[in-house]
């Protein structure tokens, strides 16, 4: 994450927080003016010495943003670790809130088939309370998350930049598998683990909540539920060596991987891949398909539960003869996994549904 703060740095942080900060004067305009007064006599190495002693050291080699006079003109410079926490929960925190709505809207507007809405178990103004449990959950995950990128950007990770600092070349390819097979086998357990009855009605209820999930339900999760989740995304950099970019590429793939396995689409009728349709048949019925990104863990584990052909089939998917089969199976389980269901559900019918305003 510190080639992802230098850049919010150098747009932004840095004048934030010398406007908020300032050193070594009452405002950040006289420093300003002191440190340009002294720059027709001043080397470049002993202007940065005023007011503050931060030296740049530029956190990638493909990526070296010259810092304005703004950066030494804080009493929290860069490497200030107070600094960098609350940088970096900020950071965290509209990351997940723009790739949330950005990903998830476009979902829902191309993607996500509308006829859901008829769904007899589509919970009446879904969408509404999915975007706000998301909003009430994405902050505080962000509090738990900090910590681990702060050890990242002051170099307690096993992050490199370039691939020849790898452990061997080829390792700039596999570092990917690895991390999906490493991340998912880690959350299949941790998931299972949260479907016990001391802790799901604590924590993973919230999530269950959507029985036919849309999009913006990705991330509606009780905080600690989905930051548990997180926990082997962050742990593997401190165990296994991992590209700086490799590791942000692979933390954007993961929020809208999130998205797109709520977007009930079932494009993927696949043996391995747990895409839509086996998230799906989680959702619907609750302790199969705990996997993120394969079946490989619920197919040793004894949870994996194949989707229904008719998800297939748009005709069948969308019938009304499958939603009663779903939706009897769906109340015998959540009798037994809950014991009674608060849900809930919208009962507007569905000739009045194209009416319907979320």
């Amino acid at each position: 994450m510190d080639v992802v703060l230098e850049v919010f740095d150098h747009v932004l942080f840095d004048r934030m927080y010398a406007t908020l900060m300032p050193a070594q004067s009452a405002s950040p305009s006289a420093s300003l003016n002191a440190f340009k007064g002294a720059a027709s006599d001043a080397t470049l190495s002993s202007m940065r010495e005023m007011p503050t002693a931060y030296q740049y050291h530029p956190a990638s080699q493909y990526l070296q943003l010259q810092p304005s006079e703004w950066a030494w003109m804080s009493s929290w410079p860069r490497d200030n670790i107070v600094r960098q926490t609350l940088s970096l929960y900020i950071i965290t925190w509209l990351f997940g809130l723009v790739i949330y709505f950005a990903m998830a809207t476009f979902s829902f507007v191309f993607v996500f088939d509308k006829t859901t809405y008829q769904h007899p178990k589509y919970l009446k103004n879904q969408i509404r309370q999915e975007i706000k449990q998301a909003n009430v959950a994405m902050p505080i995950m962000a509090i738990f998350t900090v910590p681990f990128f702060v050890a990242e950007v002051r170099g307690h990770a096993k992050l490199f930049d370039a691939p020849s600092d790898g452990p061997f070349m080829l390792y700039t390819i596999l570092q990917f598998p690895f991390f999906i097979v490493f991340t998912d086998f880690f959350i299949y357990w941790i998931h299972r683990g949260l479907h016990h009855p001391m802790a799901y009605k604590r924590l993973h209820k919230p999530h269950h909540r959507w029985i036919m999930p849309s999009p913006y339900a990705s991330h509606a999760f009780h905080p600690l539920d989905g930051f548990a989740q997180s926990i082997p995304y962050h742990v593997f950099p401190f165990i296994f060596p991992l590209q700086k970019w490799a590791y942000v590429a692979l933390f954007t793939f993961i929020n809208i991987w999130t998205v797109f396995i709520h977007d009930g689409e079932y494009v993927a009728n696949s043996p391995i891949i747990n895409g839509a349709a086996c998230h799906t048949m989680h959702h619907l019925y609750f302790n199969f398909n705990y996997g993120q990104f394969t079946t490989l863990w619920d197919r040793l584990g004894g949870s994996y539960r194949k989707p229904n052909d008719e998800l297939f089939r748009r005709e069948t998917k969308m019938g009304q003869k499958e939603w009663e089969r779903q939706s009897k199976e769906m109340e015998n389980i959540v009798k037994e996994v809950e014991g009674s269901d608060d849900r809930k559900y919208d009962e507007i019918p569905p000739a009045q549904e194209g009416k319907k305003v979320q």
